[in-house]
């Protein structure tokens, strides 16, 4: 019993770290503002300058154009699950294809002793 909500905690861990992942060339306020140490006002900042002079390339671009993000508060960032540049779009891609469509089954887990455990978000 033990090892089946120890498996459903870790798989649930699992999927919460894959959805959190928010682009910054592609994210709205609401989704900015979901990150852990981006408020309001620089959220508002982010998107400003995002929509004047383009897509933020990699990190340290990030932090040169937006006032206030130095390298530190970016890395903070980014383990809260900001992804910025190229990266960032290849690992949203990634939790796109790996996140199943809406409406279809979720694949069950078959436990050593033969119990499925499904799996629902």
């Amino acid at each position: 019993m033990f090892r089946k909500v120890l498996v459903t905690a870790a798989m649930l861990a699992a999927f919460g770290h894959a959805y959190a992942t928010v682009d910054v060339n592609t994210a709205n306020e609401d989704a900015l503002r979901g990150i852990k140490g981006i408020g309001p006002a620089k959220a508002k900042a982010i998107l400003d300058e995002r929509t004047a002079h383009g897509p933020f390339k990699d990190p340290a671009d990030l932090g040169k154009r937006v006032k206030g993000m130095g390298g530190h508060t970016i890395e903070r960032l980014q383990a809260e699950g900001l992804a910025v540049g190229p990266a960032g779009a290849a690992a949203g891609a990634q939790v796109a294809a790996a996140a199943p469509a809406k409406g279809t089954a979720v694949p069950a887990v078959t436990a050593k002793d033969g119990t499925a455990v499904a799996v629902k978000k």
